[in-house]
């Protein structure tokens, strides 16, 4: 026996699954707001081309490349979920 499992993305909340259970998207950036505009005013504040200038870009650069695998990773762990949980997954296009 097959069970019939929908999956809706929205914008509210990140997916509803057909048994009402909703999941919300991280909002990593919310949390990190504080040291986001320190890193960025300490960035524009440098003169172009200086060394300071390169170690400040880097440190904004890690910054965004810590928010990008935070949300990575949120949606690895939630597709693998869905993957374990289910049978059968079909893609309507």
């Amino acid at each position: 026996m097959i069970i019939q499992f929908c999956l809706d993305l929205g914008i509210k909340t990140f997916a509803t699954f057909s048994d009402g259970t909703k999941v919300d998207a991280p909002k990593p950036l919310k949390k990190r707001i504080k040291k986001y505009r320190k890193l960025s005013k300490s960035l524009s504040k440098k003169t172009t081309g200086t060394n300071r200038y390169e170690k400040a870009r880097l440190r904004v650069a890690k910054f965004h490349a810590k928010l990008k695998d935070t949300r990575t990773d949120f949606l690895h762990k939630l597709s693998t979920e869905i993957i374990n949980e289910n049978q059968v997954i079909v893609l309507e296009v």
